[in-house]
């Protein structure tokens, strides 16, 4: 059995997170829209979400504070 020596950088977001939040913070060398874009598709775990209901807090936004985001693509296999 193989043992996990490298791991996937990864953050929990801050409450209030949305893409582009993260985005700015995490991958600062990237226009908007090329970041945004970016984390979506390496967290389609997040991105393709049922959205809140209308009038809920959290409406518009499916990132949870609770979420693990990755912030870099997936690992190739060595």
């Amino acid at each position: 059995m193989s043992d996990l020596s490298v791991v996937r950088k990864s953050i929990l977001p801050e409450a209030g997170d949305s893409w582009a939040s993260i985005a700015g913070r995490e991958l600062p060398g990237l226009s908007e829209q090329e970041a945004v874009s970016s984390l979506q598709s390496w967290n389609l775990h997040v991105y393709m979400r049922a959205p809140a209901p209308e009038g809920s807090p959290r409406a518009g936004n499916p990132i949870l504070p609770s979420d693990v985001i990755f912030v870099e693509p997936p690992l190739a296999a060595s």
